[in-house]
C-alpha cells in the first residue's frame, strides 16, 4: 500500500467543477493570499524595528519567539475549534485578529514589549492557518485534485506582493504608518470576503471513504450529510495513523524552518553582510516569493504527473543546494539567485505535507502538522538569532541547507 502515491486522475481533472466549490476556491484563496501579504508586509519592516527597540541580534530573536509562541498555542486549539464551530468563521475571526494585530510592532520601543505584542500576532497567524488549510483540505478531498499547493502559491504571491511593497515604501514611509495601512487593508479584504465565506457550506469531509492510495483516513464516526453542520467529536486515529501524521509534520517543520528564516534574516544579510541598499535588501524575500510561487503554480501538475516522493526528494535536494549559495556567496546577485533556487526547491514540499495530513486526520491532522510546520518557520528566525551571535550569520543560515537535505531524506525513506 503506497504511502506517497501518485494523486489524480484524467477523469477527476475533467469532470466539472460544482459552482459552490468554485466560489470557496477563489474565497480561500483570497485568504491566503492576505495571509502571505500582511506577513510579508512586517517581516521587511523588522530591520527598522530593530533600530527602534535598540535590540541585539539575540533580543530581536527572542523577541521573535513570540510570535512562535503565539502560534503554536493557538494551533493546538485551532483544530478543536475548527471541529465544534466550523473552519469557516474561525478563518474569518482569525483574518480580523491578524489585520488588527500587525499593526501594534511599531509602537513598541523595547524588546520584551515587541515580543508580548508578536504574542498575539502569532497567535492570529498560527490561528487563520490552521483554520483555512483545514477548509483547503476538504475542498481537495471534495475535488478529487491535488490543488493544495495553489492555495499556497496565493500565500507565496501575497508575501511578494507584500514584500515588494514594503521594499517600494521602507524609505519613505514609516513602519507605524504602513502596518496601519495594512490594517486598514486586512480589516476590509476580510470584511468582503469573509461574509461571502460565512454563506458557504464547507464541503462533507468523507471520514469513512478510503483516500487515493485506498487507505483509511480516518475513523470514527462518519461525517453528516450536510456539511453546514460542524463535527464536535474527536476522531480515533490508530497508532498508524497518528506517526503518519507526525512523519509529514516533520517534513512540514523542516522545510518551514528556512521561509522562516528567509523571511525574517534574508533582507538583514543582504543588507548587513553584503552592503546591499536597503531596497535591495527587501527585493530578497520578493525574489524567493516569486520562485515559491511560480513552483506552486505548477505544482498540480506536477503532482498529478511525477507523484509526491519525487516532489519531497528533489525538492529538499533543490533547496539545500540554493540555500548554501544564498548564504555563502560572495556577491548581492549570487545570493539572490541562492533564494530563488531555495524557494523553487521548498515550493511544494509543505503544502503535500498539510495536505496529506489532513487527509489522514482531518483538522486534528492539520492543527498538528501545522504545529510543527510552522513552529519550524517561526523558532526558525529566533534559532538563526543565537546562531548568527555564536559564529556568524552566513553560517547560521545554512541550517536551512541542512534540514532540507533532511526532509528531502524523509521523503525518499517514507516511499512506497
Amino acid at each position: 500500500m503506497p504511502l506517497l502515491n501518485k494523486i489524480g486522475t484524467a477523469a477527476s481533472r475533467s469532470s466539472p467543477t460544482p459552482p459552490g466549490l468554485r466560489r470557496l476556491r477563489v474565497i480561500l484563496t483570497i485568504f491566503f493570499a492576505l495571509d502571505g501579504f500582511i506577513f510579508a508586509g512586517w517581516v521587511v519592516r523588522i530591520p527598522a524595528i530593530k533600530d527602534q527597540t535598540g535590540a541585539s541580534a539575540s533580543d530581536l530573536g527572542l523577541a521573535l519567539l513570540g510570535v512562535s509562541v503565539g502560534a503554536v498555542i493557538t494551533m493546538t486549539l485551532t483544530g478543536r475549534l475548527c471541529r465544534r464551530f466550523g473552519t469557516h468563521p474561525v478563518t474569518v475571526a482569525c483574518g480580523v485578529l491578524l489585520s488588527l494585530s500587525v499593526a501594534l510592532p511599531p509602537l513598541t520601543h523595547s524588546a520584551p514589549a515587541l515580543g508580548a505584542v508578536l504574542l498575539i500576532f502569532g497567535a492570529a497567524y498560527g490561528g487563520i492557518n490552521v483554520a483555512f488549510n483545514s477548509a483547503a483540505v476538504d475542498l481537495v478531498a471534495a475535488l478529487r485534485r491535488p490543488i493544495m499547493p495553489s492555495f499556497h502559491a496565493a500565500f507565496s504571491l501575497g508575501g511578494m506582493a507584500g514584500a515588494g511593497l514594503g521594499g517600494l515604501i521602507a524609505g519613505s514611509l514609516s513602519p507605524t504608518r504602513h502596518l496601519l495601512g495594512l490594517t486598514v487593508i486586512g480589516l476590509l479584504v476580510t470584511g468582503v470576503a469573509g461574509r461571502a465565506l460565512l454563506r458557504i457550506e464547507p464541503p462533507a469531509p468523507a471520514d469513512n471513504d478510503p483516500d487515493r492510495d485506498g487507505t483509511p483516513v480516518r475513523e470514527g464516526k462518519p461525517a453528516p450529510d450536510n456539511g453546514s453542520a460542524p463535527d464536535t467529536s474527536t476522531p480515533r486515529l490508530d497508532t498508524r495513523t497518528r506517526r503518519l501524521v507526525l512523519v509529514f509534520g516533520l517534513i512540514a517543520l523542516c522545510t518551514a524552518f528556512g521561509e522562516g528564516a528567509l523571511a525574517d534574516w534574508g533582507a538583514l544579510h543582504l543588507e548587513q553582510d553584503l552592503a546591499a541598499h536597503p531596497g535591495v535588501a527587501a527585493a530578497g524575500y520578493s525574489c524567493f516569493a516569486l520562485a515559491m510561487t511560480l513552483g506552486r503554480l505548477s505544482g498540480t501538475t506536477l503532482l498529478e504527473r511525477l507523484g509526491q516522493t519525487p516532489i519531497l526528494v528533489a525538492g529538499g535536494a533543490t533547496a539545500a543546494a540554493g540555500m548554501l549559495l544564498g548564504a555563502l556567496a560572495p556577491t548581492v546577485w549570487l545570493a539572490l539567485l541562492g533564494f530563488a533556487v531555495t524557494g523553487l526547491g521548498l515550493a511544494n514540499i509543505f503544502p503535500v505535507a498539510i495536505e496529506r495530513a489532513g487527509a489522514l486526520a482531518g483538522p486534528n491532522g492539520v492543527a498538528t502538522a501545522s504545529t510543527l510546520g510552522y513552529g519550524g518557520m517561526l523558532l526558525g528566525p529566533p534559532a538563526i538569532g543565537f546562531m548568527a551571535d555564536w559564529f556568524t550569520l552566513p553560517t547560521a543560515l545554512t541550517s536551512v541547507a541542512v534540514l532540507a537535505g533532511v526532509a528531502a531524506v524523509i521523503g525518499y525513506t517514507t516511499r512506497p
